[in-house]
């Protein structure tokens, strides 16, 4: 059987990665998005959840069973220890789930175009057992995402200045590009730009 497509999307926060995902399910690209796997091996009754309980305490379940991500959130932001202790338990059962989901679409169809949504691919790449056939960054100059998280997401210029120094520089992901979308233009322009790499990766 033929393997299908699988490309890596990636970028920083406010990059419009997600406008870019977004665009590309309209075209028919089969969309698998980290977060969401995120989320899923996180629900009760999985692994990864009653490791993260046994390693940071009870506290974190809410009444229903289910992870207080907000608490969760405070004991690892701007604390690296923890954030890595997170993320050995995390980002190896989110590519594992991914993978599985992965099968699952080739057996469905095989001649698929998967686009794999991974904001923090630089970040994981250490337990990143997939192999892409290209990876697609959008991206846009840190003062323009700043920008926007102020103006659209309501933080102060110290918050995004904040969420953005947490992450991968821009440097850093551009180094493993194969396609670079920038995005410091208009909305417009980002999709007649993705409306073009569809066209390519239907024609290869």
């Amino acid at each position: 059987m033929e393997a299908v497509k699988l490309i890596a999307l990636t970028g920083g926060i406010a990059s419009g990665k997600s406008t870019v995902s977004a665009r590309l399910a309209e075209h028919g690209a089969v969309i698998l998005d980290a977060d969401k796997l995120a989320r899923e091996v996180v629900e009760p009754g999985q692994p990864a959840l009653a490791q993260i309980v046994a390693e940071f305490g009870e506290h974190l379940l809410l009444p229903d069973g289910t992870l207080n991500r907000p608490a969760l959130g405070s004991i690892v932001f701007n604390n690296t220890a923890a954030l890595k202790k997170l993320n050995d338990i995390t980002h190896p059962a989110v590519w594992e789930l991914g993978q599985a989901k992965l099968r699952a679409i080739e057996a469905d169809d095989p001649d698929a175009i998967v686009i794999y949504d991974v904001p923090l691919l630089v970040e994981a790449s250490a337990e990143r057992p997939m192999s892409f056939e290209q990876v697609i960054v959008v991206n846009a100059s840190r003062d323009e995402r700043v920008r926007r998280m102020v103006a659209d997401r309501g933080m102060s210029r110290a918050e995004a200045e904040a969420r953005v120094g947490s992450q991968a520089t821009d440097a850093e992901r551009l180094a493993v590009a194969d396609v670079v979308l920038d995005n410091d233009g208009t909305r417009e322009e980002l999709l007649d730009a993705v409306d073009e790499l569809w066209a390519t990766l239907r024609a290869a």
